[in-house]
């Protein structure tokens, strides 16, 4: 019976979000990863969009003409941030063609075009695993409009954007006129993309520093530093895609601020570790997309039971491989399903890096922002932030720690005046909560086990968003 009153009040506050209320969360267990507390018995009042108070049934005195939600046996949260998304693909076997060209069987074209008619889809699954803010790594320009429309949908993620990727490489097989990837030529084009790019007042700027036997480490430092040079004139941060210890070492030392993949080729060493540190560097280790286009070519794809529930059933229905006519598929497919041991050996040695070089960081202090590159192959818009948890703590990572890289540490790599509101719930902050039935500090596994979600003040029965 309590529960459908929960309900029930739930409902009614969605409808009257529109006025300036109060409403008081009563009786929950506070957690805020920034300070690690956990606060049993705890109030927490929301005022419109922000929260204005907070403390114990003891100390912390409510107004009478707050609504009262009970939260008895729950536990209360930030909302979770996803530091590394990618609205421009879906997820789905043809999101990438320049990783997997199955053209013939659906055309690029209509693959944007269904990304772009699903936008609040994916919103609504983000909100739905407790992720009230999102960072997108990179895209087209229409990356711009999606923040835009994020910003006057209630029912969405906070989006903070960058627009094309500056690249060493071009991938040709993307561009339809309003390419993701911009392959860059030298510094002077890089100082003129930059100033084009700022004209959209974006969040980031993002570098994809890929290095092959034509694109050595060094050829690519001079656009890099020109590209940080311009974007640091203008106030603007950069992210730079480097999976290699020595391009990300040659990021951070041309002046990038994040590194958005983990280091997978070989153990990170002492002075890199160091140079981290010394720049305030924030790191998103993306660890669940390392595994996912292999799994998935070789139809070994390991969904979570969170992805299969709260994942677009038209993305998850196409990445079953087998269902591609055999004179269709392309090489890489075909060599994945001919040997699918070889496919889960490479994610195993990926891992044996990946996974200790993120507890080294961890321990060593460098600021770690949990994101999972959402939108490549496999790789599910919202619950995939569950599966990167598990990596995280396989990896050796805390349960609390895990907790602050979603929520305060993502808040940082997010940035701006909004980064500076979320992943914390203090006075004047927005009112962007989740409301757990059971307790992630004992178990990580307990983040999925979503009772509420607040958005700006908005409240959402977790079970209602997706209807």
């Amino acid at each position: 019976m309590k529960t459908r009153v929960f309900v029930c009040f739930c409902a009614l506050f969605v409808v009257i979000s529109a006025r300036a209320e109060k409403i008081a969360l009563v009786n929950g267990t506070l957690i805020n990863p920034m300070t690690e507390v956990v606060l049993p018995g705890a109030h927490v009042l929301i005022d419109n969009d922000r929260v204005v108070g907070f403390g114990d049934e003891i100390t912390f005195d409510l107004p009478k003409d707050a609504r009262r939600i009970d939260c008895k046996g729950k536990f209360i949260l930030p909302g979770y941030i996803d530091t590394h998304i990618h609205f421009f693909q879906s997820g789905d076997l043809f999101t990438r063609p320049d990783a997997a060209d199955l053209t013939s069987v659906r055309p690029y074209k209509d693959e944007v075009a269904w990304v772009k008619s699903h936008v609040n889809d994916v919103f609504a699954r983000y909100l739905r695993c407790g992720i009230t803010s999102v960072v997108d790594v990179g895209g087209p320009f229409w990356n711009f409009e999606v923040r835009k429309t994020a910003n006057s949908t209630a029912k969405a993620p906070r989006v903070a954007v960058a627009g094309p990727l500056i690249s060493s490489v071009s991938r040709e097989k993307l561009d339809l006129g309003d390419p993701p990837i911009v392959k860059i030529d030298g510094p002077d084009q890089a100082r003129e993309f930059v100033r084009k790019l700022a004209e959209q007042k974006p969040d980031l700027v993002k570098i994809w520093y890929i290095v092959d036997k034509d694109h050595p480490v060094d050829a690519f430092r001079p656009t890099v530093r020109a590209t940080v040079e311009e974007s640091h004139a203008r106030k603007i941060r950069v992210a730079v895609h480097a999976t290699e210890l020595e391009t990300a070492r040659a990021a951070v030392e041309q002046g990038a601020d994040i590194l958005v993949h983990s280091v997978v080729d070989k153990p990170v060493d002492d002075a890199f570790v160091k140079l981290l540190k010394d720049r305030h560097i924030i790191l998103c280790p993306t660890l669940v997309v390392f595994e996912r286009y292999g799994r998935t070519f070789s139809h070994q794809l390991n969904l979570t039971p969170e992805e299969k529930a709260w994942g677009n059933p038209e993305v998850i229905a196409s990445l079953d491989v087998t269902k591609i006519p055999q004179d269709k598929l392309p090489d890489r497919i075909k060599t994945a399903l001919a040997k699918p041991d070889e496919a889960l050996d490479r994610i195993k040695k990926t891992y044996e890096v990946a996974l200790p070089n993120l507890k080294r960081l961890e321990d060593a202090g460098v600021t770690i922002a949990a994101g999972t590159d959402a939108g490549n192959i496999g790789t599910i818009h919202g619950p995939a932030l569950f599966r990167e948890f598990q990596l995280m703590k396989e990896a050796g990572l805390t349960n609390m720690q895990i907790l602050q890289s979603t929520t305060v540490n993502a808040a940082k790599l997010f940035g701006g005046d909004t980064g500076a509101h979320i992943g914390k719930i203090d006075n004047g902050y927005f009112a962007d909560l989740v409301i757990l039935k059971s307790n992630p500090a004992d178990d990580i596994a307990n983040a999925s086990d979503i009772d509420t979600v607040i958005k700006n003040g908005v409240v959402y029965p977790a079970d209602s968003i997706l209807r």
